[in-house]
């Protein structure tokens, strides 16, 4: 049986996400973005480089030496993260993001703190805009195995910290204790009405 993770997930809600992104400067409101968008690691984001593009398609990969578990990773862009990589093109030769003609390589900086007070958000780090994504998945009806996938991980357990987001199949069953409780309601109450009709009938003794 798989262990249920017990560390709390940390993920901003699409009003504090919006407070952010706005508080951010727009390199890294950009990328925290992209994040949202891509559920990619900081590392994967800072690192990405235009050869790893391909717009026609709709669609982005983390060489293996880049990714975490050494396996290479196909990236789907959505309309969102295909808008965010067009806006900077042309900025950098070789690197999708870059601040003042250089790539970028630390996202958790003074601006990153920063904007995060500006917003009134704490406890949040860079990392928690990944499981944000995850979060937003399983709430939007991603199923928990098509997000293995796109997030990469290599066990089933690693994505079941986010299955309590997604308790939609199990409504009805819920919805079952209520039915029964609304049948019993309704012998209660069928039962004290024969109950007043036989007291109240004259013909009875």
């Amino acid at each position: 049986m798989l262990k249920e993770p017990t560390r709390r997930i940390r993920f901003l809600s699409r009003d504090e996400a919006q407070r952010l992104l706005a508080a951010l400067p727009e390199h890294q409101a950009d990328m925290a973005a992209f994040a949202l968008a891509t559920g990619l690691r900081a590392s994967n984001v800072t690192g990405l480089e235009w050869s790893q593009v391909d717009l026609v398609r709709r669609l982005a990969w983390v060489h293996p030496d880049q990714a975490k578990a050494r396996k290479a990773i196909p990236v789907p862009l959505n309309a969102e993260a295909v808008g965010i990589i067009r806006r900077w093109l042309g900025r950098h030769m070789t690197h999708v993001f870059s601040y003042h003609g250089k790539p970028i390589t630390q996202v958790s900086t003074k601006a990153w703190y920063a904007a995060l007070e500006r917003a009134g958000i704490e406890d949040f780090r860079w990392h928690d805009l990944r499981h944000t994504w995850a979060s937003w998945h399983v709430q939007n009806g991603t199923p928990l195995y098509v997000l293995q996938e796109l997030g990469r991980w290599e066990s089933a357990e690693m994505v079941r910290r986010y299955a309590h987001l997604a308790a939609e199949h199990l409504s009805p069953f819920a919805d079952r204790l209520m039915a029964v409780r609304a049948a019993d309601a309704g012998s209660a109450e069928a039962g004290m009405k024969g109950a007043e009709s036989y007291g109240t009938n004259p013909s009875q003794p």
